[in-house]
């Protein structure tokens, strides 16, 4: 995060100088009518498009154009221009021209863009811009308005309709202003035409008024911004806190105000990744649309400091030792010299557990004084501890953590059993970030007050695919898994996880009737945040339902984090290499403590099926054979594993291949427990 933050600040404040001003080039070549005063410059942004996937613009870098075209749901201009658009996209797209369309419409929902899609038949997607910022910015005043950018300045170097049957009376027939603009740009050459006026339905902007601008100026810093600061920035951005820098005073935020434009307006802060039109959440973290375009619309007004106290100096923020309050039990990890540089294994520290009688823990936190060099904290209790090492004889979790999740606070009335004589094991991934350090990492626990014990049991296990296979320069790679439910059961929390190459996730629940629903979607995973996200309603599971995990990668050169577009990646422990694992913590309905009936090993059963069953219909096709299970049914021996001779394996064909192979033979499903 660091990285992230300070790689950008310089070029932050000169995006912001030349976007907010609005400087306005001369037009290049001659123009259909003359160009109002409109921005000419595009500022970076990221949004959500029909499908629920994130777009960052500065992302298409390295394209020789892009093409943005402003639509609304039902508009006649832009059902009107689809085909001439798509075909324009088709003829472009082999030179790796970008399109996106854009609703800044304030009428529309986003639910409504994936039918609005199909019924445009474009091969592109439709990003809303929901509090009309992007909108606003671009100076859009039209549907079907397009606009030709150029990727090396983000210069929008024409602006129009997309042809002359589209522009009204004034144009000369047969023109194509979008291609020429086009041709001029690929080509290196001014356009030919920079300015032709749009002439679909006009989009309103209410806060694009000279008087809307003028109230911008009057935002009150002491009564809003401060305050806003404070309640969403402020826990990480503080003394000893896990931001690079605190927000303590007017001037910081004057001085990072284009920066926090920035970060807004591509949704990297607050670092909270999920969907807010799919479910709702505890603890939320992200900014209500109100409070974007508060912070937003301040900045553009010049950050005005106005009258009244600064709410950031009134009180001295300092982060807390331990943020739950004095754990009843301080474990010490044993410390671990992490080298400037190269490749760290995974690292299964084992420790006494001091307890004398067993105890229900309800809360866990990490402190981790070298937060650059720890990955994450897995842990477990060990009755045997020839066994604790490979993570396969493990109970229940003793504490965790990874960046931005660094406690775990169990719902009322639940808990983790832990047993006295045991001992606590710990899976740490180190990462080496070119200085040498030595980190000492305690877990603090806090258990039920003795004579309590909670009522329900917490189970957790990782839904994952350890079979997957990204392509090199794949910028789009899809995998996706599940595992079934055999018995009622209620999920409380999920945990995302990928690493460099992730970009998207989805996690979908699949009803016995064959309903599907979205549960949590993630436009835009983030490596450098690990988010427990926790139902606000719980989820209701019944039996015979399946949960479905979906992850998108960018293995292409347009992923910054990207450490090698050219290299096919697999699952594997380290960075650099990949994972598919969405952790879930949930209970079986009628398992209790006082009688505790753990399904488990029935959930388990489906897995291996659930890694490789890619269009989900309950069976293995030969072709979605991969890893082991590829070499071991070739040369004929599918058919002969396929006994119903359906074309594909299913569960009971799949488990009496597997009550015949030697352990350890396959991926055992108690080791995909093994990291993320």
């Amino acid at each position: 995060m660091t990285r992230l933050l300070t790689a950008t600040a310089v070029g932050l404040v000169l995006a912001f100088a030349t976007g907010c001003a609005q400087d306005h080039a001369p037009s290049t070549g001659v123009a259909a009518a003359a160009a109002p005063a409109t921005p000419t410059r595009v500022d970076n942004f990221r949004l959500v498009d029909q499908d629920g996937r994130a777009h960052d613009l500065y992302r298409l870098k390295d394209a020789p154009a892009v093409v943005l075209v402003m639509q609304a749901v039902g508009s006649p201009d832009v059902r009107k221009m689809a085909p001439a658009l798509e075909q324009l996209r088709a003829t472009y797209a082999a030179q790796g021209v970008e399109f996106m369309m854009i609703n800044s419409t304030l009428k529309d929902k986003r639910a409504d863009l994936l039918a609005e899609s199909k019924a445009l038949n474009v091969a592109m997607p439709i990003l809303k811009d929901e509090q009309q910022l992007v909108g606003e910015q671009l100076g859009a005043t039209r549907t079907s308005e397009v606009m030709v950018v150029d990727p090396k300045t983000w210069m929008i170097v024409y602006r129009g309709p997309l042809n002359s049957e589209l522009a009204g009376k004034n144009a000369k027939a047969g023109t194509n202003f979008a291609a020429d603009a086009l041709d001029a740009v690929i080509a290196g050459k001014p356009v030919p035409v920079a300015y032709v006026a749009p002439a679909g339905g006009a989009i309103t902007f209410p806060d694009r008024t000279a008087q809307a601008k003028a109230s911008f100026t009057k935002i009150s810093y002491s009564r809003t911004v401060g305050p806003l600061i404070e309640e969403k920035c402020v826990a990480c951005h503080e003394e000893g806190g896990i931001a690079p820098f605190t927000f303590d005073s007017y001037q910081k935020i004057k001085g990072f105000a284009p920066m926090i434009r920035e970060v807004i307006r591509t949704d990297r802060m607050p670092p909270w990744d999920a969907d807010a039109d799919i479910g709702h959440f505890k603890d939320d973290k992200s900014l209500s649309p109100d409070q974007i375009k508060t912070l937003v619309h301040w900045v553009e007004a010049g950050a005005p400091r106005g009258e009244g106290p600064d709410p950031l100096l009134a009180k001295k923020h300092v982060a807390p030792e331990w943020p739950l309050g004095k754990p009843d039990l301080i474990v010490d990890v044993p410390s671990y010299n992490v080298p400037a540089s190269g490749v760290v294994d995974y690292q299964y520290p084992i420790v006494d557990n001091p307890l004398t009688e067993g105890k229900w823990l309800r809360a866990s936190t990490a402190k981790v004084d070298q937060r650059q060099a720890v990955h994450h904290v897995l842990s477990g209790f060990i009755t045997n501890e020839a066994k604790g090492k490979g993570m396969t004889a493990w109970g229940g979790s003793v504490g965790g953590y990874t960046v931005g999740m660094e406690s775990v606070v169990q719902p009322k009335d639940i808990g983790t059993y832990i047993p006295a004589g045991s001992k606590f094991g710990y899976q740490m991934h180190y990462t080496p970030f070119g200085k040498a350090v030595t980190a000492n990492t305690k877990i603090g626990l806090y258990f039920y007050k003795d004579g309590e014990k909670p009522k329900l049991m917490m189970r957790e296990t990782p839904l994952v695919d350890q079979f997957i296979d990204i392509p090199p320069n794949d910028g789009n790679h899809k995998e996706v898994a599940y595992f079934d439910f055999p018995k009622d059961a209620t999920l409380y929390t999920a945990v995302v996880h990928a690493h460099y190459r992730g970009t998207y996730s989805k996690l979908e629940i699949r009803y016995p009737s064959g309903e599907q629903k979205v549960i949590l979607n993630v436009p835009f995973y983030d490596f450098n945040w690990q988010r427990m996200y926790e139902f606000a309603e719980p989820i209701a599971i019944p039996a015979g339902s399946k949960l479905i995990a979906t992850y998108i990668y960018d293995n292409s050169k347009r992923n910054p984090a990207n450490p090698d577009p050219n290299k096919e990646v697999t699952w594997g422990d380290q960075s650099f290499e990949e994972m598919f694992y969405t952790s879930l913590r949930y209970r079986w309905n009628d398992e209790t403590v006082e009688h505790q009936t753990n399904y488990d090993d029935l959930l388990n059963k489906t897995r291996l099926l659930g890694m490789l069953d890619d269009n989900i219909d309950g069976k293995v096709e030969e072709s979605e054979l991969r890893g082991q299970f590829k070499t071991m049914l070739a040369g004929g021996k599918f058919a002969l594993v396929d006994t119903n001779h359906d074309g594909g394996i299913d569960q009971a064909e799949f488990d009496a291949v597997m009550s015949k192979m030697p352990r350890g033979r396959h991926a055992a499903p108690e080791a995909e427990s093994s990291g993320k």
